[in-house]
This record gives C-alpha cells, structure tokens and sequence, in this order.
C-alpha cells in the first residue's frame, strides 16, 4: 500500500516540480509588485493573475499528459485543461491535473485502436484531425462536467481547513505531514496539496501558510543539531553536513534516514512542526508562492517583508522543540556503535548473497534515484562521481534520476532502502545497493572497490 501511494503521490508532484521555476518566477513577480510587495506596481502586477490561472494550470496539464503519452498527450492534455480553467473563478491547478492525465490516456487508447488500421500517406491527416477533434470534445466536457467537480473538491478541502483554521487546530496537520516527509511523501504532499490551496489563498490574500505546512526547515533542523549533540557513529559524525545540506540546501531527504534509525524521533518532528505552525498563525506568517527546495534561503525569498520576524521565530521555534525532544530519545533509545556496525555488515553480507560482489562484465553506467530524482539523488552522484575519480576509474557514467523512471541501460542503482521496492519495478535488471544514510554510507567504498574487481 505504501508502495502504491508512493507512486500515486510521485506522479501528482512530477506534473509540479518540472515547472517549479515557473512557479518561483510568478511567486517573485507577486512578491516584488502586488500591492503588498516590495516594489508595489499596477502594471507589473497584472501579470499575476493570469500566470497563476492560466500559465500555471497548462504547463501543469501539459506536463501530466506528456508523462503519460508523450508530446501528443501533452498538446491534447493542454486542450482540454483550457475547459476547467475557463470554467471556473479560482485557479485550476486541481483540474489541470486530472484533465492532463486523462486527456493523454483517452488519446492514447484511440492511438493504439487505430494502429495499423490508417493507409500510408494519411498519417498527419489522422493524427493532426483526431487530436483537434478529441481535444475540443474533451475541452467541452471538462468545462461541463470536471469544473463542477473541482469546484466541489475545492469547497470540501477548503471547508476542512477552514474547520482547523478557526478552531486554531493548523497546527494538528503536522500529525500526518510528518510522517508522510519520512515516507518520501514530502513531494506528493508540498507540490500536488499545499500549493494548489496555497496558490488560491494567495489570489485572496496575497499570502499563504500553507506553503509552510511543509517546507519548513526547523524540525528537520532539530533532529539533526540533535544528533551532533547526541547520536552516535557515522550518524553523529555526518550529522553537521547533514545540517548545511538541510537547512540552506533546502533537501529535506537528508535527515530522513536519521528518523527512520530511530522512528521515536517523530515524536520531535511533530511537535517541532506544530509549534512552527502555530506560530506562523500567530504572527500571521504566509509565503508568496511555493519554496522549493525548502531552504531558509528560499523561505525568505518567498515571504513578504513584514513577514520575516515571524517567519524566523516560527523555524526557530520548530527547530528548538524538535530539537529538545529528540536528544533525550537519542541519549536512552539510541542504538550503539558496535549495533550500528553489525547492522552494516549485515547489508554487507546480503549483498554478497545476492551476488552484487561477484557479477562479472564491465559497468558502463550507475544512477543514483531519489522520489523526485531532484535533491538527494543530485548529492549522492556528485560523492559517487568523486570517489571513483579519486580511485581512477574510468569509462563510468553516474547520473541521478526520479526512481520511477530509471534508464533500461542503467547497470548499477543507488537508493535508499524505503524505495528499494520502487527502484527495483522501475529497472528489474539493475542491481540494487540500498542504503540508509546519504553522507555517510559505506556501501559508496565498497561499491568503488567492486568496481575496481571489475
């Protein structure tokens, strides 16, 4: 199941991140020109409105079909979210994101219907009639019988949040937002929830503190000050890059793992993100437009200048709560050094039992795979890439890549373990080195020393 949702939640944040930077470009326009900005102008200003109703809904539409039926899904995914967004009054981020799949799916199956079937020469013709044809059809029905249904959807999830917003209970989300990130839901949860209800709060308040919800830096911060003070091992001595990565890096991946050593510490998470949300409602704190990656850098990019105090004492709080529940957890509920070791021959040794130590044949290519294919897996091929030049080995490509979408000719894949499973229905044929900690994994110099071998 968590399997499932992983790559439901990966396919509703890969129609987002390809087109964050539209995103941090209209987040900068708002920012800098609307009444509320830095450098309030009517002109500029009215590029808001249109960029978040309709630029974004289409590269977002655009994108969905394309993952599911290339270019020509996402011309006709395009077409038919042109339906939704005239459709309605609010941003159609939602229905851009069920009408691109959808459309790309429907003229995908027609494609396949007619394969074979079209007489030489007339290829264009039926290709160019039947996507315009299906796509205004499409583009009819979604404006008549989509919209309504987001529409409905919308008030529902703006009805729950409401509920929690005026009853002070924001802060509560952080219950399932927390252990959500740890799962490497982070992506599916910032990019295909928060934004698209933050994007509209933003159309009407010119802020949202829903783009905080997740992207906060504070209780991961915590969690790791709190391992270089009291962890133990590799995990206390990786801790502080771990630290620099997380909070101006804005990858949050990284202390996952320093959570999953030790599940307690979600305890800290929690509490570290509700005490931030409550006191960014407190001092009525909220973001322009989506930051990604979630650094404190581009925190304060994204939040308007009277917003900063409480901004700052919103992540700082987080993090010093975090911070003063997980050092207790480490210091009576941590694992030693010499159980952290046994734990490391133990992958050691399965490894070989599989026969990752003795495969023979010469490695041409290794990709590292993260959820997104964006942050952590970038990081892990850069020390990869390092390593085996330090060791002067030659002739190896190392890439990064969303492990939903692994190259075939891939012969090597890096992971961590929780989406081991994932890694290995996306390239069956690759062998597989899982591993636990992005810094510090030793699997990195026994993986150089095979490659060595080979």
């Amino acid at each position: 199941m968590k399997e499932k949702v992983q790559v439901f939640g990966r396919f509703l944040s890969g129609m987002v991140m390809p087109n964050i930077g539209a995103f941090i470009a209209w987040g900068i326009i708002a920012a800098l020109f609307i009444d509320t900005g830095w450098l309030p102008n009517e002109k500029f200003a009215q590029l808001v409105g249109p960029m978040s109703s309709m630029l974004l809904p289409l590269l977002i539409a655009y994108t969905g079909g394309e993952a599911v039926a290339g270019k020509r899904g996402g011309v006709i995914g395009t077409i038919a979210a042109m339906g939704v967004i005239v459709g309605s009054d609010v941003p159609m981020f939602i229905g851009a994101m069920i009408v691109g799949p959808l459309s790309a799916w429907i003229i995908k199956k027609f494609d396949k219907m007619l394969k074979n079937h079209i007489k030489p020469g007339f290829e264009m013709l039926v290709n160019n009639f039947s996507l315009g044809i299906i796509g205004a059809i499409l583009a009819l029905l979604a404006m008549v019988g989509i919209t309504p249904l987001v529409n409905l959807l919308n008030s529902i999830m703006s009805a729950g949040v409401g509920f929690f917003v005026d009853h002070g209970l924001l802060p509560l989300t952080s219950i399932f937002i927390e252990p959500a990130k740890v799962l490497f839901l982070n992506n599916a949860l910032n990019h295909g929830i928060f934004s698209p209800m933050g994007i509209q709060q933003v159309e009407e308040a010119g802020k949202s503190i829903f783009f905080l919800l997740e992207s906060n830096p504070g209780p991961g911060l915590g969690v790791l000050l709190a391992y270089c003070i009291a962890g133990k091992g590799s995990a206390k001595s990786s801790a502080p890059g771990a630290v620099i990565i997380h909070f101006f890096g804005g990858i949050h991946e990284i202390y996952f793992p320093y959570i999953l050593m030790n599940p307690f510490l979600l305890l800290a998470v929690i509490a570290g993100g509700a005490s931030g949300v409550f006191c960014f409602s407190l001092f009525d704190v909220g973001l322009t437009s989506t930051a990604s990656p979630g650094s404190i850098i581009a925190l304060t990019m994204m939040a308007e200048r009277h917003c900063y105090l409480g901004l700052f004492i919103g992540v700082a709080v987080s993090a010093a709560v975090a911070f003063l529940i997980a050092v207790p957890i480490l210091k009576f509920m941590g694992k030693d050094t010499s159980l952290e070791e046994a734990q490391q021959k133990k992958d050691a040794m399965k490894r070989q039992a599989k026969g990752i130590e003795g495969t023979a044949g010469k490695i041409h290519k290794i990709a590292f795979a993260c959820d997104a294919g964006m942050g952590s897996s970038a990081m892990g091929a850069t020390v990869l890439k390092k390593k085996i030049a330090a060791a002067g080995i030659e002739g190896i490509e190392v890439i990064h890549t969303p492990v939903s979408s692994i190259p075939a000719d891939v012969q090597i894949v890096v992971t961590h373990e929780e989406l081991g499973e994932r890694a290995a229905h996306s390239n069956p044929n690759a062998e597989l080195i899982l591993i636990t900690n992005f810094l510090a994994a030793p699997q990195y110099e026994e993986l150089v020393e095979n490659l060595k071998k080979r």
